[in-house]
């Protein structure tokens, strides 16, 4: 499976794809639509490959010069070069009143504690 990916990561040759067709192997059932990679699945089959290694690693910078045989700036530059690459999903926080609303949505607390937490 590991060269299935490998070989399709060399085909798209950097450029961005669309999967169409997504099938489930167990169940035989396929989903047809606009399914976008995710982010790794974006990158070149060498920087997944230098991903894969460095947290076999365990984020360790000190393995990773051994593994590849480079220096320690050469990992933290290729690090950064990849970290670039991929955005952060943003975690927005809930306000008190939608943390409230989502308790009681979740059946956590009353209407009236909620109204009482709002200060209604």
């Amino acid at each position: 499976m590991a060269e299935e990916w490998l070989e399709l990561t060399r085909m798209t040759r950097g450029k961005p794809i669309v999967v169409e067709r997504v099938r489930f192997v167990d169940s035989n059932i396929a989903i047809e639509g606009s399914f976008l990679l995710p982010p790794l699945a974006n990158l070149s089959a060498e920087d997944q490959v230098f991903v894969m290694a460095f947290v076999r690693c365990h984020g360790s910078i000190k393995d990773m010069e051994q593994m590849f045989d480079i220096s320690y700036p050469t990992v933290k530059n290729r690090l950064n070069r990849i970290a670039e690459q991929l955005r952060l999903v943003e975690v927005v926080k809930p306000s008190p009143q939608e943390e409230v609303l989502g308790a009681l949505e979740r059946g956590e607390i009353t209407v009236e504690e909620a109204l009482r937490r709002l200060g209604l």
